[in-house]
């Protein structure tokens, strides 16, 4: 077996933008999905059967349709309806915010739920509206409470974010594999991608870990 590892290092230019762009994706994608899915979950809490129900559709929809799916979906179909054509990150971008938003909208309802009402009928009884007491009391704590979740589900991103590679986001896996497909460098490249996935990813795991300790609801 002839092995060339040289040809990491001569793309190693392209593998770290490919990195910068993976690293976007993820940040992007939670700065949407965390105000996302707190909406969802308020929605799906209101007494409104109607929001309610409209949350669930959407939360439902999203969570149980495979993300690669959804991803190709977003690119071929979406714009024969809307008429309106997205580049590859935006619709990667849009494709992992639906999906993430879904998962936290049950996340931040469970956190939420985990709230005794007793502090939602004191902030009442003290003169507070239903939605002051929902962001001054409920919310901050319920933020807390589901930290170590929404630690975990980034971690899960930052690897998910590779499907994006099939509408040809220029993202780390996408790179890596257009690097193979040029050189014929199969070993080397998958390789060098998993081991930078690891670099990245495995910081991440452990700080998930050290939230967990630090944030984890004892009771």
């Amino acid at each position: 077996m002839n092995l060339d590892w040289s040809v990491v290092w001569q793309y190693s230019g392209a593998l770290a933008q490919g990195v910068l762009i993976t690293i976007l994706l993820t940040i992007c994608t939670m700065l949407i999905a965390i105000p996302g899915g707190i909406v969802l979950a308020l929605m799906r809490l209101s007494g409104n059967r109607i929001v309610s129900g409209i949350s669930a559709c959407l939360v439902e929809f999203f969570r149980n349709v495979p993300l690669i799916l959804l991803i190709y979906w977003t690119f071929y179909v979406l714009p024969v309806f809307t008429e309106i054509t997205f580049s590859p990150f935006a619709t990667g971008l849009l494709a992992l915010s639906l999906n993430v938003s879904a998962y936290n909208s049950e996340t931040f309802r469970a956190g939420i739920n985990s709230i005794r009402k007793g502090q939602t009928e004191a902030a009442i009884a003290l003169g507070m509206s239903h939605t002051e007491a929902m962001l001054k009391i409920v919310l901050p704590q319920a933020a807390r409470r589901v930290l170590p979740i929404l630690a975990s589900t980034w971690v899960s991103l930052f690897k998910d974010t590779s499907l994006v590679s099939v509408i040809a986001v220029g993202d780390l896996a996408h790179t890596a594999l257009e690097i193979r497909a040029q050189t014929f460098r199969v070993l080397e490249i998958l390789t060098a991608m998993a081991v930078i996935y690891w670099v990245l990813g495995y910081p991440q795991a452990k700080l998930v870990d050290r939230i967990y300790k630090k944030w984890g609801v004892k009771e």
